[in-house]
């Protein structure tokens, strides 16, 4: 039986069509950026919601033309649609003219789901340590023993959100970078307690694991890569010195000079210095030196997992 799975998140909406044996028959991502301007006005803007439905249209199509029944297509909706005052009007339009019903995931199910869908092979879930930096949140989460509940949380830190209250100029100033540093902090300093506790339910030092589009932008930029290749990525290994110095060569770059680095996706540009910030910050503040990059993530979590041991 042929499954799908639609990711409609703050900065990117993703597919995934595979087969019940895992077999991946289509795996796409593309930036839409649905939850521009929500951080300042709560509503989401026409022009994003547009970008978001022609997505929708042409992934549904994809769908119909490799056999999934409708009845095995999932849609979840993110961050954008948790805090959107008009968000539950979007989806409701979406179902009428399309057929397919989002389902709002709380911050603790996307965690969760995030968590089953990024297992990397050869690595045990009771080892993984799963952070997963989107446009409107970042999801930090453990599973020390199977069927336990999760260790972690959805912090109100994301690449789009993190752009838009702090990094206006361009390239950005010092003061900016400085303020969009100390508040990623501050959320971070939540999960201290969290860390802790993970060193005494988790025998031998944690595996953390980088999902999403940061991540994957991250390590295609540090591989050189400027075609995407899943089997060259998941499990790529970028440590906390390669983040910190990824951090610091997008931070004195203009968004257009960002754009023309191999394996920048240029949608991406303007918002990736704040997840590249994110993302080296957490290695930083709670102490993991090194991070693996998992292509997986949400879309695989939400269609049942494979190598979860």
């Amino acid at each position: 039986m042929r499954q799908a799975a639609i990711d409609l998140g703050t900065n990117t909406c993703l597919l995934l069509v595979k087969e019940s044996s895992g077999e991946i028959l289509h795996d796409e991502s593309t930036v839409v950026r649905l939850g521009e301007g929500v951080a300042a006005s709560g509503v989401l803007k026409v022009e994003a919601m547009e970008r978001a439905r022609q997505c929708i249209a042409r992934y549904v199509k994809i769908a119909a033309e490799l056999g999934v029944p409708a009845a095995q297509r999932v849609a979840v909706g993110t961050a954008q649609a948790r805090d959107a005052k008009n968000a539950a009007s979007f989806f409701e339009q979406i179902e009428s003219e399309f057929g397919v019903k989002f389902r709002i995931l709380s911050g603790d199910e996307e965690a969760r789901a995030t968590f089953l869908g990024a297992a990397l092979p050869g690595i045990a879930s009771s080892q993984m340590v799963v952070m997963d930096i989107g446009g409107g949140s970042t999801e930090l989460v453990a599973m020390p023993k199977a069927g336990e509940s999760i260790l972690g949380t959805s912090l109100g830190i994301g690449a789009v959100k993190i752009t838009e209250k702090f990094l206006h100029s361009d390239p950005v100033t010092d003061d900016e970078f400085w303020a969009a540093e100390d508040a990623i902090n501050r959320e971070l300093s939540s999960l201290k307690g969290w860390r802790t506790e993970l060193r005494t339910r988790i025998s031998g030092e944690p595996v953390f694991v980088a999902v999403a589009g940061t991540a994957v932008t991250l390590g295609m930029i540090q591989l050189g890569m400027a075609t995407y290749d899943r089997n060259q990525l998941d499990g790529f290994v970028i440590t906390r010195g390669d983040a910190h110095r990824l951090v610091e060569e997008l931070k004195w770059r203009r968004v257009e000079e960002r754009k023309l680095m191999v394996g920048m996706e240029a949608k991406r540009a303007d918002v990736i210095l704040a997840g590249a910030l994110i993302f080296w910050r957490a290695m930083e503040e709670l102490d993991f030196p090194t991070a693996r990059v998992s292509t997986r993530g949400l879309r695989f979590g939400v269609l049942g997992h494979d190598g979860i041991s």
